[in-house]
């Protein structure tokens, strides 16, 4: 049985964690910066969850991650 080939555009996107949770940067954040509130920019630092419906995706694009 051959590997397993790994999406790459996913697997720098998104990161799988140790509870298999997929994690995901907030968006919002690039650019146009300025109109937005220091408290709203503040907020999107972090990163948050894919939904459930879309990290099975994410997991078979991602196979040894």
């Amino acid at each position: 049985m051959p590997k397993q080939k790994t999406r790459k555009a996913v697997s720098k996107r998104f990161r799988v964690t140790k509870n298999g949770k997929v994690m995901r940067t907030t968006a919002s954040r690039r650019h146009l910066a300025t109109g937005k509130s220091r408290k709203r920019k503040r907020q999107l630092r972090g990163s948050a969850a894919v939904s459930p419906a879309d990290s099975l995706n994410m997991k078979k694009m991602v196979p040894y991650g």
